[in-house]
C-alpha cells in the first residue's frame, strides 16, 4: 500500500468525527452511523449528502484499515518535515531547487514521493512492486429491516430479507466484459495499475490513466453494466435467525453486502430485527413472563392452578395460603433456549383480581368476612 497524495490534504479522523487514538471499533462504530444517514438510497436527490457519503466511505477505507491506517498515521506524522508552500524545506544545503539552495519538491509530489519510499524502499526498484491507485474497492455495508413473530424470534427461523442494492452483473457476473470474452491486463503498466518514473534518488509512481490503476482493461464491455461489473437490482438474501434474537438486534450477514468494484470483496449486510409482541408473553432476556389473575380465595387459602407456557404444554403452578398481589414464580427452564446457551425461565406474576360487580349473596358474604377483621387497620403504620 502506498501513500495517497489526499492523505496530506485531509484528515479523516476529523471527517469520521473521531478522535486520533480513537479504537477500531470506535471508528467503525462511527463510520456505520455516518454510512445510514448518508447512503443514497436515504438521501436521494440530495448531491451533497453523496459526495459527503463518499467522503467518509474514503476516510474509513483508510483509518478503517489496520495497515492502511498505519501508513497513514506515518505520513500525518511526517507532514511537519515541510519546509513552508511547496514541500521539504531542503534536502542539503546548495543542491538545486528551493531558497538557499535546498532540494524542494512540488506538494503535490509529495504523496507520490512518500509513496515510493513506503512501497519501494528507494532507488532501483522496478517491476516488482506492487500496484498503487484505486485498484478493488470494497462494497458498502448495507442495513434491512426484518419484522418477526414473537415465536419466531424465540425459536428460531430460516427466512429471507428483501432488498435493491448494488450487486454483481448477472450478465458478466462481475468481470465488466461481455459474455465470451474476459478483460485483458493493460498493455501500458503490464497489469500492474502504475507506472514508474525513477528520477535520481527517488522512484515516483502514478494510477496508470489506460486502465485507471486497475491493471486491466475491459474491450468489449458488458451491455448490462457498462464494463463496471455491478448492476443494481432486487435480491432476496437467506438470513438464519437464531434462536433467542432480541427485538432491536442487528445481525452481521458478513458478504452480503453491497458488491465491491474491479474485483474487490462485497459488504456486509446488517439485518436489523423487529419483534412483534405476543398476546400473553413477554420477554426479559431469555426469561419469558406472564401475568395470571387469582381469586381473594385462592390467595388467602392458596391453590394449585394450571398456567399456559409458549411450547403449548401447561403446568401447574402451586399458590402458597397468603399470596400478595403482584409475586412472582419461577417455572425452571421454561423460558427461552438461546442456540448457545442455557435456557431461561417462565417468570408468572399473580395479580389478585377484584370483581366489578358483585351479587347481594355476595356482597353479604364480604360483609360477614370485613366484620371477623379485626379492629386493627393493615394502614396503622401509616400513622394517618
Amino acid at each position: 500500500m502506498t501513500a495517497q497524495r489526499e492523505w496530506f490534504e485531509k484528515d479523516y479522523y476529523s471527517i469520521l468525527g473521531v478522535a486520533e487514538d480513537a479504537s477500531a471499533k470506535e471508528i467503525t462504530s462511527a463510520y456505520r452511523k455516518l454510512a445510514r444517514s448518508l447512503h443514497p438510497d436515504a438521501n436521494p436527490g440530495d448531491t451533497a449528502a453523496e459526495e459527503r457519503f463518499k467522503e467518509v466511505s474514503a476516510a474509513y477505507d483508510v483509518v478503517g484499515d489496520t495497515e492502511k491506517r498505519k501508513e497513514y498515521d506515518e505520513v500525518r506524522r511526517l507532514g511537519p518535515m515541510a519546509g513552508g508552500p511547496g514541500g521539504f524545506g531542503g534536502f542539503g544545503a546548495g543542491g538545486p531547487g528551493g531558497p538557499a539552495g535546498g532540494f524542494s519538491f512540488n506538494a503535490e509530489d509529495l504523496g507520490d514521493l512518500l509513496g515510493g519510499l513506503f512501497n519501494r524502499g528507494g532507488r532501483g526498484r522496478g517491476p516488482s512492486a506492487g500496484p498503487r491507485g484505486p485498484g478493488p474497492q470494497r462494497g458498502h455495508d448495507l442495513e434491512a429491516d426484518l419484522h418477526l413473530s414473537f415465536l419466531d424470534a424465540v425459536q428460531g427461523v430460516t427466512t429471507t430479507v428483501n432488498l435493491t442494492s448494488d450487486a454483481a452483473c448477472s450478465t458478466c457476473h462481475g468481470t465488466g466484459a461481455r459474455p465470451g470474452t474476459s478483460p485483458t491486463a493493460c498493455s501500458r503498466c503490464g497489469g500492474r495499475g502504475v507506472l514508474d518514473d525513477n528520477q535520481g534518488y527517488f522512484s515516483f509512481s502514478q494510477p496508470c490513466p489506460a486502465c485507471a490503476g486497475r491493471g486491466q482493461v475491459v474491450e468489449d464491455p458488458c451491455p448490462t453494466c457498462l464494463g463496471t461489473g455491478v448492476e443494481r437490482r432486487a435480491r432476496a438474501v437467506k438470513v438464519r435467525i437464531p434462536a433467542g434474537v432480541d427485538d432491536g438486534q442487528r445481525i452481521r450477514l458478513k458478504g452480503r453486502g453491497g458488491a465491491g468494484l474491479h474485483g474487490g470483496p462485497a459488504g456486509d449486510l446488517y439485518v436489523k430485527v423487529s419483534v412483534a409482541p405476543h398476546a400473553l408473553f413477554g420477554r426479559s432476556g431469555k426469561h419469558l413472563t406472564l401475568a395470571v389473575p387469582i381469586t381473594y380465595p385462592e390467595a388467602v387459602l392458596g391453590a394449585d392452578i394450571r398456567v399456559p407456557t409458549l411450547d403449548g404444554e401447561p403446568v401447574t403452578l402451586r399458590i402458597p395460603p397468603g399470596t400478595r398481589s403482584g409475586r412472582t414464580f419461577r417455572v425452571k427452564g421454561r423460558g427461552v433456549t438461546p442456540s448457545k446457551g442455557v435456557a431461561g425461565d417462565l417468570l408468572v406474576t399473580v395479580d389478585v383480581a377484584v370483581p366489578s360487580t358483585v351479587s347481594d349473596a355476595e356482597r353479604a358474604a364480604v360483609q360477614a368476612l370485613a366484620d371477623l377483621e379485626p379492629d386493627a387497620s393493615p394502614r396503622d403504620h401509616l400513622g394517618v
